[in-house]
């Protein structure tokens, strides 16, 4: 039998290669783009409503080890810095109120009508004195000895200064002058945005002067008390991060300050950490557990709320966490359990995780046959 030779030209061949690796460019395509829609079909995503109903709330992990054993007691207190009492520096009486306890009020908002004797007294001794000083302001020069001149100065701002005492403002005190008639009482401005607390006004009330009226708190932020044990306090930098525990909350605050101060009763030392509160959903009284920054577990692992927490499908422990795209279970190991808080690894520092409203994404999940293993 003689062979049998097949020839191929060689622009049939060319053509036949390109047709092979155009055909495999397609199916390497093809699975790229499988594998990033499964990638995207992992992904949970959520509007803004849907995440308000669910409560979702995310935090960011730091690189800021703290211990599960080393807590202490605290309580909330306002923030001082954020915080004003409402004290004229003179006898008043209570004409109108125009506030409730407890109400959110913006600065240069009314709280109260202010009225009384010394009062009026104090509107017209600074209209007598701001006259005279604005007569003696016109004169030519020469025309009074410069002694004179600053008396009726100094004068003048000693009155406004009595009139600043009961907490008129300057655009107040200058409508005096032009208004005479409106002396014996004015309306007490908030002094800044926050929530009227400790209000003991009471209509008709004839106060002595520095009684305090009421207080006007913000409440983006507050403070957290804590007693220290002297070997607890030694181990805290001013600056560093601190973790707080209310009820079912956790945030994380910084440590502003310690007392440097031994109680001799408690043998105790106080230390005080400023705590963000935006949603201004914890308030002053509430009790408060706090743990301490450690720098031996910084290594350990990320501590989060149980409530982040949720079982995949396999049984194993996961979080949720949030990318640009939406919500993504991770698996996670658990190194210790207390007090409602877990230790974890296996995430990435500075991973967006879900610390509340992880049970609805886990539902979710389960409804739409995620698989975290992407079998």
């Amino acid at each position: 039998m003689k062979p049998i030779f097949i020839l191929f030209s060689p622009t049939k061949a060319c053509c036949a290669l390109v047709s092979l690796f155009a055909t495999l460019m397609i199916v390497s395509t093809a699975q790229a783009s499988e594998t990033a829609d499964t990638h995207l079909e992992q992904v949970l995503t959520l509007n803004s409503e849907q995440r308000q109903l669910a409560g979702i709330n995310v935090s960011e992990l730091v690189n800021q080890g703290f211990s599960l054993q080393a807590v202490a007691t605290a309580q909330l207190l306002v923030d001082k810095d954020k915080t004003m009492t409402i004290a004229p520096q003179l006898d008043m009486q209570v004409l109108k109120r125009h506030v409730v306890p407890g109400q959110q009020v913006t600065q240069g908002q009314a709280l109260l009508t202010l009225g009384g004797a010394e009062i009026a007294a104090a509107q017209a001794d600074y209209i007598n004195a701001a006259t005279e000083w604005d007569r003696i302001k016109r004169m030519t020069a020469g025309s009074i000895s410069a002694s004179q001149r600053m008396q009726t100065e100094v004068n003048a701002e000693l009155k406004r200064a009595i009139l600043q005492s009961i907490m008129m403002t300057n655009q107040q005190i200058s409508a005096l002058v032009s208004s005479p008639s409106s002396i014996g009482q004015f309306q007490l401005l908030a002094p800044i945005q926050g929530r009227v607390q400790q209000d003991i006004a009471m209509l008709g009330q004839v106060l002595e002067a520095g009684t305090p009226l009421m207080q006007i708190t913000d409440e983006s932020y507050l403070w957290v008390q804590a007693e220290l044990t002297p070997s607890q306090a030694e181990q805290i930098d001013i600056g560093s991060e601190a973790m707080v525990r209310v009820s079912e909350q956790t945030r994380r605050g910084v440590i502003i300050g310690r007392a440097h101060e031994i109680n001799p009763v408690t043998r105790t030392e106080q230390v005080l950490v400023r705590l963000p509160n935006p949603k201004h959903d914890l308030h002053a009284g509430e009790f408060a557990e706090l743990y301490l920054p450690s720098k031996q577990h910084s290594a350990n692992g990320f501590v989060v709320p149980d409530a982040a927490l949720t079982r995949s499908g396999d049984g194993d422990w996961q979080i949720f966490i949030e990318h640009d795209e939406g919500f993504e279970a991770v698996e996670v190991k658990v190194v210790e359990r207390q007090r409602g808080l877990s230790m974890i690894t296996g995430v990435e520092p500075k991973s967006r995780v879900v610390i509340s409203g992880a049970f609805f994404l886990a539902s979710e999940q389960a409804k739409a046959g995620f698989d975290i293993h992407n079998h």
